[in-house]
């Protein structure tokens, strides 16, 4: 019944509002007259009782403003709005008038109503707004016109008649009959013309046939005439010809010869009966065979191959003349080389072919800027044997069209555009191979744009312990920092390969703060606004040592090549200094023993551009003992000799395949050593020569996974002149090779030592032999890879397999174990060695596959290894971390793991199976660490952090921030602290700023000086020093830094440690014009008294015034010396152009004592400036727990009272303060007044505002 009645309602309301009748219609109407009161915009030539639409909203006020136009509200309600609205109303969703709001607006019955922003007072917005319209009370009306149809004549120069309509149009849907009609014509009629008549061509059509296809001929082309009248015609011709065939036709040949007779193209002599006599070989004179020989003006017709012994016979060459002969093989360079001849008629030809190599570049393009509108050169030059001949230039991996832009081996850009920055690169390419640049960014500043950000960035500054901040306790302090990017400057000139001058971001202004400690301040320079300046470039130096990799032995003089050209030699203890240039972008580096003892080894060597210097500590192999073998006989020298393991595989020379320079075949006793880098051995890791790296034939560089690499030196017994081997085979076991897919794509490469890139040799295919093992009770069949190979030249062979499955490990290192973000270190070369496990034993690494390097920079350190989605335990690798030869300390991993200090979490932790080199050996070392390589599982939310990330992830890898998973190492001196005025980062050398206060007045030279302090006592002790302007005019008196340093103990003698604590040297400022004697105060924290003084050093201060007083026994005070004493004052002095450097070298002559010597172990005897002693204070009460044993009420009492004591005094206000290191003598000696109720009070009241 109730849904009846709903029914009869609804069908009430439709029908008294579809005739508008009855109620309803009475309210809507006097609703519409109380609205059009109020607010409407009305057309005054109306009048009557009209109808209104309903409301529209059809747009928001976001944008411009609000736009509620009529031609969009009649798109999305055609049928709800009449043609021509006699008014419009307008209120806002809130229901007030549009007139009420206070806002600007507009109207237009044409266009609607529309509100825009940016013309309202006062910043506001328009409001958001709904309109309506008032439609005439008329069931009738006209539509607008029509457009003017057509001319209807077509004729040229003819008149006509247009016409255009327009319709009546009924609004209710009632009889045509009942509705009246509209008033006025419903269509209109006007006179049209056409323009004169005129005739003109079409176009013109396709040539024709030439009339002779050579000796000159015609061809002709036509074209109509197109005309509306018989008397208009076209001007001009309707055909034109045109000349064709004009190469001259073939002629008889007037080749004239004086032997033989002209071939058939008429290019040469040919003599049927006469043979040329050729022979090909080698650089080492082997005989090439299977060669390609052809005429150098037919290349491609091969006409001759030579035999085994790299003979050819050629028919058909005269003798008269000299005929150009091209000979190709398969990893050799072709040549073109020309015929000789002899009176006698006898035409021969020798040729020696050299290996082909593939194309490597040496001229990179480098990194520009330029502004809008410029114009830059990128350049690009490699070289290879044949040269390569073709250049390709690519914009952000895009090939770039050679018609457009004209390149070859240099790429010119003109008239830059922004849409034009991005990464560009070239590639080369040769019949041996192609190789790709390394890729240059440009950046095109836009116009109008600031060529650097004026606003630092920010850059916290460590403070001293001692240094805590009121109100915020923080430790850090924000100094500003200017972003080293290159920048767009004022270039001389702009089309250079490298720009003559380099323009980056640098400090502009800075200004002088005061930092406040509590209980004493800091000065600090902060970095106000930066600009564009011109780059302070670093001396780029590359430094070190050359060990042999069994026992250290250093090669001693041993000889160093950069490329062919000798580029230093190698010190008694083996060390070496390397300036590198500055645009350099790959390094190879060949250290070669003249006693040849040692494997001449190139290896490629990572450079910070930064930091300046890197120190590598280079591993040798020292050779094999040669054995005796004949010539005249197969041989097979075994590759590998691990006790207990059977070779990885064998040479096998077969009998007569040795030979001399001249080619002559050797027969005799052959000197064989064949040195084999074993992979089963991790300690040959470091010595892996080159960086294990091939080209591919797109020019990409790959890694390697080797297998074992091994040197040969064959030598006549006589003489010791170098043999070379033909025909050698090469054998791997493949029982060695414990992932199977690697089997079919085992090759043999060999070792470009002037390029550092391996070059492949051969494939291997399958053989079968018996043979016996080592331990083994019979001799059993086993499975081989044979290759096969020809000892050309002395080169380092690899038996390596080109690997994918590729990552990438996220490592980081830090100044300490807190693991700041904002304490990360730069400059450190993390090294990464990829392990392969034995089966069964996933933590017992069976052999190491690859070795790879990378230098941290400001967002730590990417390394490329091999790891597996399948088996997380297929790769494992063995991470180590070296500043300036200092190994840095791994994060722990016992007795627990704890992914807050390992830095990944859990469960990827575990799967990964963390483990520090000390985990189940505390007596270890702590500098390594060692993971499973478990490629991440993009589907695993917790692998998709780091700390492995895919290969193709290396961006991510690159910008992960600083809360992803990563690896972390540690610099073991925890307790040592520097503090600059002036702020400098010693792994940057970009930072330096000129300042009267810069710590290192000249960036192109560091001097470091220390000072050693002994200290007896039982426990070693904090040392700090003060360093201030002594005597020049601009820094007397001010604070240039401070330095804290823990002493070390020496082990050797009881109770006694001491310190080398850097201090500020004397000499020129950066303004080289006159000289500062800093005042350094020495003083160590606790009970200590100074005792003695070093006498010369003493003498020294006195004979060198200014005196400083040295009234306190607590610490020392002196006027730093100008001149670079030894260790006979306690003084260390070193001068390098790296400032890590210098210090380094300072502090190992410290702990030495000794002007020349380096040590990492204290030795407190020696070399000592000033002596402290520092006895323990003495406990004359007993502690808590003890006077909780033996009283316990009273001592309960007793803390009572002191608590409400302590919370008397902080009422009011008569806290007291405890500091380490005071900036004041009456802060000292008040901290040493302190009562000892005092010193029980104060832990309290720091526990309580905790």
């Amino acid at each position: 019944m109730l849904e009846l009645i709903k029914v009869v309602l609804l069908l009430s309301v439709l029908v008294s509002t579809a005739l508008g009748q009855g109620p309803v219609r009475t309210r809507s109407q006097s609703d519409r007259s109380r609205r059009v009161a109020l607010n409407t915009f009305t057309d005054t030539q109306t009048t009557g009782v009209t109808e209104w639409t309903s409301w529209f909203n059809i747009d928001h006020p976001g944008g411009n403003g609000d736009y509620e136009r009529l031609e969009a509200i009649r798109f999305y309600y055609r049928e709800r709005v009449c043609a021509r609205p006699v008014a419009m109303e307008a209120r806002t969703t809130d229901w007030v008038a549009a007139a009420d709001t206070g806002e600007v607006f507009h109207s237009s019955l044409e266009k609607g109503f529309w509100c825009i922003n940016r013309e309202q007072p006062q910043g506001r917005i328009c409001s958001n707004y709904h309109v309506r319209f008032q439609c005439p009370p008329v069931q009738s009306y006209w539509t607008d016109w029509s457009e003017w149809g057509h001319c209807s004549t077509t004729v040229c120069n003819d008149v006509g008649i247009q016409v255009r309509s327009r319709k009546c149009v009924n609004t209710q849907p009632m009889p045509l009959l009942l509705v009246p009609a509209c008033l006025g014509h419903h269509s209109e009629r006007r006179e049209c013309s056409n323009p004169p008549c005129a005739a003109k061509w079409g176009p013109w059509g396709r040539w024709g046939t030439c009339s002779a296809t050579c000796g000159g001929g015609r061809r002709i082309r036509r074209r109509n005439c197109e005309r509306p009248s018989e008397s208009v015609h076209c001007t001009g011709r309707p055909a034109e010809i045109q000349k064709c065939g004009k190469s001259p036709c073939p002629a008889k040949c007037q080749l004239v010869c004086t032997e033989g007779r002209p071939s058939e193209d008429c290019s040469r002599c040919t003599c049927d009966d006469h043979v040329l006599h050729g022979e090909v070989r080698s650089v080492t004179g082997v005989p090439v065979a299977e060669a390609w020989v052809a005429l150098d003006s037919q290349p491609k017709v091969i006409r001759a191959l030579t035999d085994a012994k790299g003979q050819f016979r050629l028919t058909g060459i005269c003798s008269s003349s000299s005929t150009l002969i091209s000979i190709r093989k398969e990893k050799f360079a072709p040549i073109s080389i020309p015929t000789s001849s002899n009176s006698t008629g006898l035409s021969w030809v020798r040729a020696v072919l050299k290996s082909a190599e593939k194309p490597y570049i040496v001229k990179h393009p480098e990194d520009k800027v330029r502004y809008e509108g410029g114009r830059v050169m990128f350049c690009c030059k490699a070289t290879g044997s044949p040269t390569p001949d073709k250049y390709y230039w690519y914009h952000n991996g895009t090939l770039m069209d050679r018609k457009v832009f004209k390149y070859e081996e240099d790429l010119v850009l003109w008239n830059l555009k922004p849409e034009q920055s991005g990464y560009y690169f070239c590639k080369t390419s040769s019949s041996a191979g192609s190789i790709k640049s390394s890729p240059a960014l440009l950046t095109v500043i836009a116009k109008g744009k600031p060529a650097c950000n004026s606003t630092p960035e920010t850059h916290l500054i460590r403070l001293p312990m001692d240094c805590v901040q009121p109100g915020t306790d923080s430790m850090h302090y924000n100094a500003g920092r200017c972003p080293y990017n290159k920048c767009a400057g004022s270039l001389d000139f702009d089309m250079r390969c490298r720009d003559d001058t380099g323009f980056c971001c640098g400090v502009q202004n800075t200004e002088s703060r005061i930092i406040d400690c509590g209980s004493y301040s800091l000065p600090i320079r902060a970095v106000t606004h930066c600009s564009c300046q011109k780059c302070l470039q670093p001396t780029v130096l590359v430094r070190g040592r050359v060990v042999t990799a069994d026992n250290d032995e250093p090669l001693r003089f041993g000889h160093i090549y950069i490329g062919k050209e000798r580029a230093g030699t190698t010190g008694y203890q083996g060390g070496f200094t390397l300036q590198i240039p500055p645009d350099t972008q790959r390094l190879v580096v060949n250290f070669v023993d003249p006693t040849e003892k040692f494997l001449d080894t190139p290896k490629v060597f990572i450079l910070d551009k930064k930091g300046g210097s890197i120190y590598h500590n280079v591993k040798v192999m020292r050779k094999k003992t040669p054995i005796d073998i004949n010539a005249g006989e197969t041989n097979s020298i075994d590759l590998g000799e691990i006790e207990g393991e059977d070779p990885i595989g064998q040479l096998v020379i077969p009998p007569n395949s040795f030979h001399k320079d001249n080619g002559e075949i050797y027969e005799g006793t052959v000197k064989a050593s064949v040195t084999f880098i074993d992979p089963r051995n991790i300690t040959t890791a470091a010595a892996a020569p080159g960086d294990l790296n091939f080209v591919d034939g797109e020019g990409d560089m790959l890694p390697l996974r080797t297998y074992g690499m091994f040197s040969v030196d064959f030598r006549d017994e006589t003489n010791k002149e170098v043999l070379g081997a033909g025909a050698v085979q090469v054998l791997l076991d493949t029982q060695h090779v414990k992932m199977p897919e690697h089997i079919p794509k085992m090759k043999l490469w060999s070792l470009n030592p002037d390029t550092g890139v391996w070059e492949e040799e051969s494939d291997f295919s399958y053989t079968r032999t018996t043979a016996g093992g080592h331990g083994r009770s019979k001799r059993e069949e086993r499975t081989f890879l044979i290759g096969n190979m020809e000892i050309r030249e002395r080169r380092l062979f690899n038996l390596d397999v080109p690997e994918n499955r590729r990552c990438y490990v996220k490592v980081r290192a830090y100044m300490s174990d807190k693991f700041l973000s904002s304490e990360q270190l730069e400059g450190v070369v993390i090294s990464l060695i990829n392990l392969e496990p034995k089966p069964g034993y996933s933590s017992n690494p069976r052999a190491w596959g690859r070795f790879d390097s990378v230098i941290t920079g400001s967002n730590g350190a990417c390394l490329p290894a091999f790891c597996d989605a399948q088996r997380p335990d297929a790769y494992t690798a063995y991470v180590t971390a070296m500043m300036g030869g200092e190994e840095l300390e791994a994060a722990p991993s016992s007795p627990k793991m704890n992914p807050n200090i390992i830095g990944v979490s859990q469960p990827y932790l575990d799967k990964i199976d963390y483990q520090r080199s000390d985990h189940d050996d505390p007596a270890l070392k702590k500098t390594a660490f060692k993971i499973n390589l478990a490629k991440p599982n993009q589907n695993n939310f917790d692998e998709t952090n780091g700390p492995i990330y895919p290969y193709q992830n290396l961006l991510s890898c690159e910008n992960a921030p600083t809360d992803a998973n990563h690896f972390r190492f540690f610099r073991v001196e925890k307790d040592k602290y520097e503090y600059n005025v002036v702020p400098f980062e010693e792994n940057d050398l970009t930072t330096w700023m000129g300042d009267y206060l810069s710590w290192w007045p000249n960036p192109q030279e560091f001097r470091a000086c220390f000072i050693k302090v002994k200290i007896i006592g039982q426990k070693e002790v904090m040392v700090r020093s003060r360093n201030l302007g002594g005597t020049h005019r601009e820094t007397k008196g001010k604070l240039y830094g401070i330095r804290d340093i823990r002493s070390t103990r020496d082990m050797r003698e009881a109770n006694t440690s001491a310190a080398c604590l850097e201090f500020k040297c004397s000499g020129m400022l950066f303004d080289q014009a006159e000289v500062d004697r800093s005042i350094i105060s020495v003083l160590p924290q606790g009970n200590c008294r100074r005792t003695s003084t070093n006498s010369l050093l003493q003498e020294y201060l006195i004979k060198h015034p200014p005196v400083a007083q040295n009234n306190e026994s607590h610490g020392f005070t002196m006027l730093a010396p100008v001149d670079p004493l030894g260790h006979n004052y306690g003084i260390y002095t070193v001068t390098d152009q790296n400032p890590r450097v210098a210090k380094e070298i300072a502090i190992g002559r410290c702990f030495e004592g000794t002007s020349d010597g380096f040590s990492r172990e204290m030795k407190t005897d020696s070399g000592v400036a000033l002596t402290f002693s520092c006895p323990e204070r003495k406990i004359n009460r007993e502690s808590l727990f003890q006077r909780l044993q033996t009283n316990p009420a009273q001592t309960l009492s007793q803390m009572a009272r002191s608590m409400r004591e302590s919370d008397g005094m902080e009422v009011q206000g008569l806290s007291t303060r405890v500091v380490a290191y005071p900036s004041e003598q009456q802060g000292r000696t008040q901290s040493r007044r302190v009562t000892s109720t005092t010193r029980r009070r104060v832990p309290m009241r720091t526990q309580q505002r905790q």
